[in-house]
């Protein structure tokens, strides 16, 4: 009889991506631990290109009154899933990469001259700020939606925890540890996060994204 695989999201899956994982017989439990909430902010000295580097960013500027005036801008994003948000809301997308060092690297070597406006959140990494800095690149920074932990004991014994953000990599060791189980990480800035604790059992997904995680989950189990 086969060992049967459980692992644990720390985010809610869509019901297909949870089927992929049921089709393959692996157990799931998901939980948010962390939970993102749009904030109140005002529009003013916005640049003449725009840096999202997460889709919370792109859906707190879609909220927004004035939303339609940033349309005639350039924007530069980090990750597929945001660019084909801010594409799909009418955004003009010149550049864009899977992380936001890569981005920085872009913006440093081609758009020095160019004046930036990044739009964040209130737990982003310091990586692109601090490039667009060392660089002396004019840009400024507006914070438009915040992260909040939302940690949760886990009391089931798991094989796998699947890590979308750096964030959640935090909120799920305030509560708990981890030993043998196996951590699938979205992307390298996530892993790093693992690394940071210590913790070697990491797989980064091939491209950053939540069906690619499941994809390398149901790959290392299969065997």
């Amino acid at each position: 009889m086969t060992k049967q695989i459980n692992i644990i999201s720390t985010k809610k899956l869509l019901p297909n991506q949870k089927q992929e994982l049921l089709d393959a017989k692996i157990s799931l439990i998901e939980e948010d631990f962390i939970k993102t909430k749009i904030k109140n902010f005002e529009l003013y000295k916005v640049n003449n290109n725009l840096i999202f580097t997460s889709q919370n960013a792109v859906q707190s500027i879609l909220q927004h009154p004035k939303c339609n005036d940033l349309k005639s801008k350039n924007v530069f994003s980090v990750g597929m899933k945001t660019k084909d948000l801010l594409t799909e809301n009418g955004f003009n997308v010149i550049a864009y990469t899977g992380y936001a060092s890569d981005l920085a690297e872009i913006i440093s070597l081609i758009y020095k001259n160019e004046t930036f406006t990044f739009f964040s959140g209130n737990l982003r990494r310091d990586v692109l700020p601090n490039t667009l800095k060392e660089n002396e690149i004019t840009f400024n920074e507006i914070e438009v939606y915040e992260t909040n932990i939302t940690s949760k004991k886990i009391k089931e014994k798991i094989d796998g925890i699947l890590f979308f953000s750096p964030s959640a990599v935090e909120s799920y060791l305030k509560l708990n540890t981890i030993k043998e189980e196996m951590c699938f990480c979205i992307g390298e800035t996530t892993a790093e996060a693992l690394e940071n604790k210590k913790i070697k059992n990491i797989i980064i997904a091939d491209k950053p994204s939540v069906e690619n995680v499941i994809t390398e989950v149901i790959e290392y189990y299969k065997n």
